[in-house]
């Protein structure tokens, strides 16, 4: 299972273990159990704080194994073979076990072990899911922290029959005491936040007591990051602001356009991209949403009303909110919306293993979704709402290549069907002929592009019809004092190169407006004080 490089590496990494841990499997006489005891093996042999044991258990997922602390009640459960994306779930795991301690706030981790109740957390994963080990690990974090909370990590495609019982068609899926917690990617802020409810109030108590800002940033992807690095390059008082941290490149799975990075993957540029900020002395602002803009009075300030009920003042404001993905916005999606509707092949694509499946939209992302989706399901029908495919000739060559994906274009999606607990087919309309055609299928991934996040926005600043904010070359928008940046905004390509280059040039626009007007903000804080 390891090469010798990966053995070497992890060998390195199990050097940091402080406390023995066990590994405990529980195998069967299948395949996929003796690949899983090798692997078992070969971790054990690499450090004397690892032992191994057997342990068949008729209640216990087979095959699956336990990571625990000797001597404790800690510790956390894997079902599969957590490589690909959960490798560094699995090391992670057995450092913090094994008592190595987390790079998380002391803030946060307190906040989890002072959790009160018991916690059985089951995590549904892909191992092609770049989304999944944020919430892995996340829960295996909280596991160690706390005695009373308990996670297992199960591999969807490995675990069919659970997953069809479960109805479980969109990875992450954690399930609570038995019951359904989320769905999607989550930190460990907001698992954390949901379940102690009086995080939200505290967190509002702390932004109102914050002093205003000279630069505020709000969104934190690849526009907001180089907004906020190069307003804190300039010694002024920065603070950012964001929903999530990373945005939509969160949700990337491969990024080869990065110049002078051959390859990096969406969740790993976003790390960095925090990692890059917090090198500075930005007040970071996890986990807030903005809700009204409100343009500077006399005081000069800017507020960014929030959420939560709390608002942030600034001399200056980048906007930076990024896009989702677009919705088909027709009968049926929103009820089916992880039920067979879905927006990430990459993470949802195993659980529709040897399933009919559409995919709606003929761009680069459609296209490819239908060559990834093609090597796991039976069949892809691709439905293009123009003429002709839009993607490039490179990926219509290997599409056309295929033998089970079918391309059908002039084609108007007009209602998803199901019943009542997934989703069953698809209706679409012939723009040529006015006929309606309906398809038999059990997953629907839609890849029609993005939404810019501005509708909170609306009657404040000049939005395109679109509902793009539209900037200059400098990033100014309609009002004074306020810049944009990235998708958001009406830059005509949107890449994560041009967004960074944009956030960039609304920081230092920002700066030049600062330097033109009245004093700064911690002399318009002590003036307002007196």
């Amino acid at each position: 299972m390891l090469d010798a490089n990966l053995k070497t590496q992890l060998q390195a990494y199990l050097e940091k273990l402080v406390q023995p841990i066990e590994l405990v499997a529980s195998l069967d006489d299948g395949e996929k159990s003796r690949e899983l005891g090798a692997l078992l093996e070969q971790i054990a042999a690499l450090s004397p704080k690892i032992t191994l044991a057997h342990r068949d258990d008729a209640d216990t997922r087979k095959p699956s194994f336990a990571i625990n602390r000797v001597g404790s009640d800690i510790g956390v459960r894997f079902a599969g073979i957590p490589m690909g994306h959960e490798f560094t779930s699995l090391v992670l795991a057995l450092l913090q076990v094994g008592g190595h301690p987390s790079r998380e706030s002391q803030e946060l981790i307190e906040q989890v072990r002072n959790l009160d109740g018991d916690y059985r957390f089951e995590t549904y994963f892909s191992l092609s899911c770049q989304n999944c080990p944020d919430v892995v690990q996340a829960l295996n974090l909280m596991s160690v922290l706390n005695p009373r909370i308990q996670h297992v990590a199960i591999d969807g495609a490995l675990f069919q029959d659970e997953v069809e019982a479960r109805q479980v068609m969109s990875v992450p899926t954690v399930y609570l005491n038995g019951e359904v917690f989320d769905q999607g990617r989550m930190s460990l802020e907001q698992i954390v936040a949901k379940l102690d409810t009086g995080a939200v109030t505290r967190a509002a108590e702390q932004i109102r007591g914050k002093a205003p800002f000279d630069v505020l940033v709000v969104g934190g992807g690849p526009a907001g990051a180089a907004a906020a690095i190069y307003a804190a390059r300039k010694g002024i008082r920065t603070g950012i602001a964001a929903e999530r941290f990373g945005g939509q490149v969160l949700d990337t799975m491969a990024i080869e356009n990065f110049i002078s990075v051959s390859h990096t993957e969406g969740p790993k540029l976003a790390a960095a991209l925090e990692q890059h900020v917090r090198d500075y002395e930005v007040d970071i602002m996890n986990l807030q949403r903005a809700s009204k803009l409100v343009p500077a009075g006399a005081d000069g300030l800017i507020e960014v009303q929030l959420e939560n009920g709390a608002s942030l003042k600034s001399r200056s404001v980048v906007l930076s909110t990024g896009a989702r993905w677009r919705q088909m916005g027709v009968p049926g999606e929103a009820e089916y919306r992880n039920k067979g509707v879905a927006y990430c092949p990459h993470c949802d694509g195993p659980l529709f293993k040897g399933k009919r499946v559409a995919v709606i939209g003929g761009g680069n992302s459609g296209v490819e979704a239908a060559i990834d989706l093609a090597g796991i399901v039976s069949h892809v029908t691709l439905i293009e709402f123009d003429g002709q495919l839009r993607a490039d000739e490179v990926l219509q060559r290997k599409l056309r290549s295929l033998p089970n994906v079918e391309v059908i274009v002039s084609a108007l999606s007009t209602e998803v069907l199901g019943d009542g607990q997934k989703v069953t087919g698809l209706v679409y309309t012939d723009r040529v002929g006015g006929d309606s055609h309906r398809i038999e299928l059990e997953g629907i991934f839609v890849q029609i592009g993005l939404l810019p996040n501005t509708e909170w926005l609306k009657g404040t600043v000049e939005l395109s019809p679109r509902g793009e904010i539209i900037i200059d070359d400098r990033g100014q928008t309609s009002v004074p004092g306020v810049f944009a940046a990235g998708d958001a905004t009406t830059v005509p390509y949107k890449q994560i190169v041009i967004a960074m280059g944009a956030g960039s040039t609304a920081a230092l626009s920002a700066f030049d407006h600062l330097i033109r007007s009245s004093a700064p903000a911690e002399q318009v804080r002590v003036s307002a004080a007196a």
